[in-house]
């Protein structure tokens, strides 16, 4: 019998950060303003109580500690204005949504497996980012967190965060600032909760070339149509899964895509990373999947989207610890054709691996196109686009819980999205998080399985 399953909201509250906190007002970069075009980032953590959990102290815990933490991160505490030219600001009285919720004790284990779990049901553990308007200005909440509790067994941590805002790094230690202030709190250790470096606000680093990016996007954006509120979707058909690739999968993936280009007579492709190698078999297992075969393909071209780091890529130099995004969109693109053939790894791999080496040589050289290319992207019949990165180590958040048994990333609003983490135990391994129709998933499923078979 399948778990029951039922979400009961039982206190909405706000946390703000401590009332000696500066306003601050954050023009966006040329870096930022793409992600106006994205809904929100959705985030689940999920951590199983111990037996000496105490459950009536570790929410208090928990807001007490975002508070402190939001004083160090402020603009996560504000809004984005638009649509004048929009901006980050945080101002005295603003806070973030804190919403406690119950949840079926017996659900937990299900919600946290690796196992195809409704999309719809881990929504429902992640609060919403409600826009308000007033005197034609758009006013939209940086971050929101919902903390759902299991029972006696676990708990989930939800947090929605506007992507404009900030990128993976900088949520990343935004992240374990507070879950680090969180245990520190409760072993009485509060000194050990500040980061090594407070995070740098300064907006002059961002050095536009020829000055003319950040004008070209903001054009973009307004004379687009695009919504700017895209949660709304239909997701009751939609499961999402996760499948474990272990560093000898990997590993053997790369010796297949080399001795099938020896076979081709052709070099092998420019970059093997762990990263393209994963990429690309989800790549031709999710063509498959959609029902796309040699029999009836199309000789159109089928789009991967990506985001690569910026701060080693950049001509210029950005601090570590800098607030905002500094990430770069890389688009690969290649043939229907040549990815349901029987060298579609190969193919897969090698579009992936240049598009990261163009990056690598110039990664603002097509940004003035980084919107259109995505629009186009987003609207051919088949795309797929990986958010999160193996690189940012998720899993070493602890909240004083240890670490997180399960942890989900949620965006299923725009064609085909697929998640990539480190793995919770295998080391070197990956975590691939994909969403699907259930169909989609059964067929994906079966595809993902007898490929790692042939692996062996």
């Amino acid at each position: 019998m399948a778990p029951s399953f039922n979400i009961k909201i039982v206190a909405e509250c706000q946390v703000s950060p401590p009332p000696n906190t500066t306003p601050i007002s954050l023009p966006l970069t040329f870096l930022d303003i793409p992600w106006l075009f994205f809904s929100p980032n959705k985030s689940i953590f999920f951590y199983k109580f111990s037996n000496s959990t105490n459950t009536t102290t570790i929410i208090p815990f928990l807001k007490h500690s975002l508070a402190l933490t939001l004083q160090q991160f402020s603009p996560f505490s504000g809004n984005i204005s638009t649509p004048s030219k929009p901006q980050i600001v945080y101002s005295h009285g603003d806070s973030v949504a804190f919403t406690i919720a119950e949840g079926e004790a017996d659900a937990f284990g299900h919600l946290s497996s690796n196992h195809p779990k409704d999309v719809w049901k881990l929504l429902s553990l992640v609060p919403d980012l409600n826009s308000t308007e007033s005197n034609n200005m758009i006013s939209i909440p940086s971050l929101a967190v919902q903390i759902t509790v299991f029972g006696d067994i676990g708990m989930s941590i939800g947090v929605a965060f506007q992507h404009v805002v900030a990128d993976e790094r900088t949520y990343n230690i935004f992240m374990k600032t507070w879950a680090s202030t969180c245990k520190s709190l409760q072993e009485e250790k509060l000194s050990l909760h500040v980061t090594n470096s407070p995070p740098s606000f300064d907006r002059n680093v961002m050095i536009d070339p020829n000055q003319e990016l950040e004008t070209a996007l903001l054009n973009q954006w307004r004379n687009r149509v695009i919504s700017r509120n895209c949660q709304t979707f239909d997701a009751s058909d939609m499961v999402q899964s996760t499948f474990v690739l272990s560093i000898d999968d990997l590993q053997r993936i790369k010796t297949i895509i080399i001795a099938k280009c020896k076979q081709m007579n052709q070099p092998q492709p420019s970059l093997l990373s762990a990263y393209v190698l994963a990429c690309s078999l989800v790549w031709v297992c999710l063509m498959e999947c959609q029902g796309i075969t040699s029999a009836n393909v199309s000789e159109k071209p089928a789009y991967f989207g990506f985001i690569a780091g910026g701060i080693t890529r950049l001509d210029f130099t950005v601090p570590s610890n800098y607030f905002g995004n500094c990430v770069a969109f890389g688009r690969a693109g290649a043939m229907e054709s040549d990815l349901v053939s029987e060298n579609g790894i190969v193919m897969a791999a090698k579009a992936i691996g240049k598009k990261i080496k163009d990056l690598d040589q110039e990664v603002l050289r097509d940004a003035k196109r980084w919107i259109a290319e995505w629009e186009e992207m987003l609207e051919s019949n088949v795309n797929v686009i990986v958010v999160g990165s193996p690189k940012v180590d998720l899993y070493d958040m602890d909240f004083g819980l240890g670490k997180p048994n399960k942890i989900e990333k949620i965006s299923v609003d725009r064609g085909t999205s697929i998640c990539l983490t480190e793995s919770r135990d295998l080391k070197g391994g990956m975590e691939v998080g994909i969403a699907l129709s259930r169909a989609s998933m059964s067929k994906f499923s079966s595809l993902f399985d007898v490929l790692k078979l042939q692996l062996h």
